[in-house]
């Protein structure tokens, strides 16, 4: 079921990504324009250039978003004593950095960074990075195999990292983890992710009853410019993808029963 469930959110998001959509809808006009159908053909072509202004002038995607990273404590206070650290894949570019022989990252850096400065912070704290590969084909570079490296050359030592390098997903870094780790109840553990990420995330912890401190890094939003109109297309469509891909993640995950509300938050957990 993880593999049918895993094969399947990847190739409905190929195919509903809203970037994808456009170019859908731009072929769909193209086409009723050559069959004739030029009041169909109109009536789209008006929908998308709403659509578009609507997104160049407004935050639309930020108002998306800023929930979801507002929805747990940013720089949450962290106890003296922390068991264990783990930072969840999804910010370093595997086939890039292999390629180039060097460390090629995302938007997601943060969370390398953040890792590193915790790792500092809490000396006695196990380590762990999760993160295989997300690619449908099989054979590619994994996180993983990047990370450790990187991780090694900051200065953390391998005693205490752990480098888990199966999971596609986020609810197989959680489960992956979990079965290396063996997590007590009495352990403290934080997590960190990107913000809008968190929720999703600590739905699944939620949903196998691994306690975790969320430590949300690199945030998307400016709350002093969430409802300032200013005209930027491309920045405005590339929130829009990040935010629609995690609202879809969000549904997807609570419809398969892989957490157990649309947007988690206090966890239940039993003894």
């Amino acid at each position: 079921m993880d593999d049918i469930f895993f094969y399947l959110s990847k190739t409905l998001w190929k195919i509903f990504s809203l970037d994808n959509l456009f170019v859908v809808f731009l072929c769909l006009i193209l086409f009723l324009l050559l069959s004739g159908k030029i009041r169909k053909a109109t009536q789209i072509m008006s929908f998308l250039v709403l659509c578009t202004l609507t997104l160049t002038i407004l935050p639309v995607a930020d108002w998306m978003l800023y929930p979801l990273e507002t929805r747990y404590q940013h720089n949450p206070e962290l106890p003296e004593k922390v068991d264990g650290i783990i930072v969840l894949g999804g910010s370093i570019i595997a086939e890039s950095s292999k390629e180039w022989q060097q460390l090629e990252t995302n938007e997601f850096h943060e969370r390398l960074s953040s890792f590193i400065e915790l790792a500092k912070a809490y000396p006695q704290a196990r380590l762990v990075f999760s993160g295989g590969s997300a690619n449908l084909e099989q054979g590619h570079p994994t996180e993983a195999m990047i990370a450790e490296s990187y991780f090694l050359q900051s200065g953390i030592s391998a005693e205490r990292l752990i480098i888990e390098n199966r999971a596609r997903n986020t609810e197989e870094n959680v489960t992956f983890s979990k079965r290396l780790l063996k997590p007590q109840p009495d352990e403290t553990w934080v997590m960190i992710t990107t913000a809008f990420h968190i929720p999703r995330a600590m739905g699944v912890f939620c949903k196998q009853n691994w306690k975790v401190i969320p430590y949300p890094v690199d945030h998307h939003t400016l709350p002093s410019k969430l409802y300032k109109a200013d005209f930027s297309l491309l920045e405005h469509a590339n929130q829009l993808v990040l935010a629609s891909h995690e609202w879809m993640g969000l549904l997807a995950y609570y419809a398969a029963g892989k957490t157990n509300s649309l947007l988690p938050e206090q966890c239940n957990y039993s003894n």
